[in-house]
């Protein structure tokens, strides 16, 4: 009897890449099989295989390649890079992907190594130093904000750029910023829960596309694209701290994959475990403003001071916890059927800090018992009472997944999806107390804390104290769901003309989850009053969408394409929106692009529903509670506020670009938009005077200080230039170099007529626009931004130098004389890394980041000759400085938060093994 037996060969060669450097860790597969290889520090490899099969060389950023063994002992393979990258553009198109080269839109296309070579510990930092237009905001005070920063593509908000993983929709956040920062009244998706080590790329669209996408797209599309390899796996652990010797940082991450049922499918899976230690960067704080603010007796605050001269402040960076999830799987049901799923989960803990509440701010005076709740170190006060800094801890949990199949009928391309997603951000605070009044005759004191009194000892104007008062609270916190069903249908009709045609459905639920009652009843916890049952409550609402897209390709050079949408929400009513986008490629070398759109974003369910309580710093007073009120409430219809409608937007870019000896790259584009009715969170607005307008009436009977809605108050102008250069593989010794400047610079950021108060707050004299706001809006981001970046790869060395500009920004803080306002001073941030392969498959890495140690600065400017006598006057200047940075407390960054950290130097060091 004969044996049939399988002849092996054994197969030899080198990978290198476009310039002829070696390639080190390629992974190596014999088609179809598990058998496989990597090459090794100078690109080779030697695998054993069976006849008449094919390899399949792969590295991350490099185009795959297939090569068949045929009658060969030796294959030499050179892989492309980018080619993968730029081959595969799925975002800005509803009818077939394009090629970076072909898209008429401008696109930035961010690769898993150019993520990993920044350095930064979360993906939204890591983007902040890779893309000019992008900018995210550290703020110094933190409460809810501490859970995730703002973002924003184009000084656009967050609330206008939409997030897409894999090309469908993610869910937004729970949060709604409603500090004075920038992102003030808007929420946006947390993209810093998404783990970087899972990311295979990210896409980038820097157009408005409400007619492909539908709402929250006004600004721009960040598409996602998760890693879909079963092959390439890989641990890394990272560890890092800052030049002052805090915020600790350690992690671990795993990718891996699998192929599933003899290659026909696979699962690709990422986890990601994260701690974080604060960091704090107090100031030194200002005794005479303390004293004017808080009508204290000068020398008790500087005793206190001088046991603790930052006034017990903490400012800076929380601590953090995190834990995160993320899974791809595809699976081909038969040669044109597949089906697809991803899902990812977050878990994320966050412990920061209240302003600390001095002993002349909350005094044993008023409070009899708060010698009992927080003894401190001051022997000269009773029961040793120094004061106390209330807690707020932040737990987050954040969810998406997606399920679908693909299929192709009769030459039409079917994609049907189902996608859910959620966010939920709940809040514990400690180390505090309720300092209002009480419910049960049996704990009351009377308010010089002599002991329990009953009713009949109450008379009118008793200001009566709970002695026993809880001193951690739950104040409740936001939910936010969404559910979306989509169906995309796509053909290419002719060589010359494709189509595409979808529909979209969508259900929103937003949470506002009630506290408990001693964390809102009487003013609530002392810090961060919780949601009263009238203020909490479900609210929903449906959409359903349409769109209709046409590509037509005149000739290979010139190309056409439209898109036109139609959306119907539950609770507003209708939208309809166009899209039209051309491409003329004059040659490789030149091509020209442009596009013209009108655009709409629908008010957000928290918007439109959040109505609550809020401690905040109010210059010269110190924190003050002041009430956020809804659109669809009483209070709001007694004071003429109309409901909330969708904003509409016109964006207009044109451009060019083009690649030389596939070398060098280069484009630049103009963008203008504008904004018709953009929703903004209003100025607080205070008592006109007159205690029978109904103004003061609703601050009176709330013990308010003042009052703030959103309302669709403002149209704006906003235009720019984006500019991305590269050169690739300049060769230099027995290295490569490659060089990239891209940059953003800011033409017009500005309100367009004048601002639609309603008549109760304009007869105040008020307005819920002022220059506070007017700053936020347009110039509290850098008006120009470039990042100037170098790479050199040499043997077993990667070298990356980067070089961000924040150009200048300014401001025109709460409180700040009218005569005077802050610039902040143009800053450049110098990040270095050095990354080095050990072997074929493990890689140490050093980042420092700010390598230089810059800090913020900022510094006043005069309007007028007013100002100028002010600041010739160093009492008056050092009063105006006290104003907006709460008397020194946030004086690096001032009280509303900057481009970047106020930490200095960070240094990390990461380890990475690949399997």
């Amino acid at each position: 009897m004969t044996l049939n037996k399988k002849i092996q060969n054994s197969i030899t060669g080198k990978v290198t890449d476009d310039s002829g450097m070696p390639l080190a860790g390629v992974n190596i597969i014999e088609k179809g099989t598990t058998n496989g290889t990597t090459s090794d520090f100078d690109g080779n490899y030697t695998i054993n295989i069976t006849d008449d099969t094919k390899l399949v060389f792969s590295y991350v950023g490099f185009a795959t390649q297939e090569v068949s063994t045929a009658g060969k002992n030796t294959i030499n393979v050179q892989l492309s890079e980018g080619m993968q990258l730029d081959e595969f553009i799925v975002v800005g198109s509803r009818t077939a992907p394009r090629s970076n080269a072909d898209t008429p839109l401008p696109v930035d296309v961010i690769g898993a190594k150019d993520l990993s070579s920044t350095g930064q510990a979360t993906f939204d930092k890591a983007l902040q130093y890779k893309i000019p237009s992008f900018n995210t905001v550290q703020t110094p005070v933190n409460d809810a904000t501490s859970l995730l920063d703002p973002y924003e593509i184009r000084n656009m908000g967050p609330s206008r750029t939409l997030i897409l993983i894999n090309g469908k929709r993610k869910n937004l956040s729970a949060l709604l910023y409603t500090q004075t920062s920038p992102g003030r009244g808007e929420t946006g998706a947390d993209i810093s829960a998404i783990p970087t080590d899972a990311i295979k790329r990210v896409e980038i669209l820097r157009d408005g596309a409400s007619a492909q996408y539908g709402s929250d797209a006004i600004a721009g599309v960040m598409n996602i694209i998760l890693k879909d390899s079963p092959n390439d796996g890989s641990a890394t652990v990272r560890t890092g701290i800052t030049s002052e010797g805090d915020g600790e940082m350690f992690g671990v991450a795993v990718n891996n994959g699998s192929s599933i049922a003899d290659d026909k499918g696979f699962v690709n899976y990422t986890a990601d475990f994260s701690k974080v230690n604060q960091a704090n960067r107090p100031g030194t704080v200002n005794a005479a403003g303390e004293a004017a603010d808080f009508g204290a007796d000068i020398a008790d605050v500087q005793s206190f001071l001088s046991r603790r001269p930052d006034a017990g402040n903490i400012n800076g960076s929380p601590e953090t916890a995190a834990a995160k999830f993320s899974l791809n799987f595809g699976y081909d049901l038969s040669d044109n059927t597949s089906l697809y799923a991803n899902a990812a989960y977050v878990y994320k803990a966050v412990n920061s800090f209240a302003n600390y509440r001095t002993p002349y701010w909350r005094t044993v005076d008023d409070f009899p018992y708060l010698a009992d709740f927080f003894p401190g170190n001051n022997p000269n006060t009773a029961g040793g009472y120094d004061g106390y800094v209330p807690t707020f801890e932040g737990l987050l949990s954040d969810y998406n997944g997606t399920i679908g199949f693909k299929s192709t009928i009769n030459e039409w391309n079917i994609d049907a999806s189902f996608t859910t997603g959620g966010n939920t951000q709940t809040y514990k605070v400690n180390q505090t107390h309720n300092r209002n009044v009480v419910y049960s005759p049996s704990t009351w004191v009377d308010s010089n804390g002599n002991g329990s009194v009953d009713d009949g000892e109450l008379t009118e104007g008793s200001q009566l104290y709970r002695e026993n008062s809880q001193q951690s609270f739950d104040p409740g916190g936001t939910r936010f769901s969404h559910n979306v069903g989509n169906i995309d249908i796509s053909r290419i009709l002719s060589d010359k003309i494709s189509i595409g045609v979808g529909a979209e459905f969508r259900t929103e639920t937003f949470e506002v989850i009630e506290g408990e009652l001693a964390s809102y009843d009487g003013g609530g916890a002392d810090s961060f009053a919780g949601a009263s049952p009238q203020n909490a409550g479900k609210f929903n609402r449906y959409n359903i969408g349409g769109y209709l897209s046409l590509d037509y390709d005149v000739s290979d050079a010139f190309l056409l394409s439209g898109t036109i949408r139609t959306e119907n929400y539950s609770d507003f009513g209708n939208a309809f929106v166009y899209k039209f986008s051309s491409r003329y490629k004059v040659s490789d070398a030149f091509t020209l692009r442009g596009s013209i759109s009108s655009g709409f974003r629908a008010p957000t369910l928290h918007q439109i529903y959040t109505q609550k309580a809020q401690y905040s710093f109010v210059p010269g007073q110190g924190i003050q509670v002041g009430g956020l009120i809804n659109n669809v409430s009483t209070q709001a219809k007694l004071l003429g506020i109309p409901q909330l409608d969708a904003e509409t937007s016109t964006n207009f870019t044109i451009g060019f670009g083009g690649k030389i000896d596939n070398k060098f790259s280069y484009t630049l584009d103009y963008y203008n938009i504008a904004v018709k009715d953009r929703i903004v969170l209003g100025s607080e607005i205070g008592p006109s005077g007159d205690a029978a307008n109904p103004l003061d009436i609703l601050l009176t009977n709330n013990n308010l200080s003042d009052v703030s809605f959103f309302s669709n108050a403002i149209d704006t102008k906003t235009s720019g230039i984006d500019v991305v250069l590269a050169y690739k593989g300049i060769e230099i010794g027995a290295g490569s170099l490659d060089l990239n400047l891209s940059g953003n610079y800011t033409i017009q950021n500005e309100r367009d007529g004048a601002v639609k108060d309603v008549p109760l707050v304009a007869n105040s004299g008020q307005s819920v626009v002022n220059e506070t706001q007017e700053a936020l809006f347009f110039t509290s981001r850098p008006k120009t931004k470039w990042i100037l970046g170098a790479n050199y790869d040499i043997n077993k060395f990667g070298i990356s130098l980067n070089n961000t500009y924040f150009g200048k920004t300014t401001f025109q803080q709460q409180g700040l004389d009218s005569n005077l306002f802050t610039e902040f001073t143009p800053k450049i941030v110098t990040d270095l890394g050095i990354n080095y392969s050990a072997t074929n498959k493990l890689t140490l890495a050093l980042n420092i980041n700010n390598l230089l140690n810059v800090l913020p600065e900022w510094s006043f400017k005069s309007k007028n000759a007013v100002g100028d006598a002010i600041l010739a006057d160093a009492a008056q200047t050092q009063n105006q400085s006290n104003l907006i940075t709460f008397n020194q407390r946030y004086s690096q960054m001032t009280y509303d938060g900057y481009h970047f950290s106020q930490l200095g130097a960070m240094f990390n060091l990461s380890l990475n093994y690949k399997f």
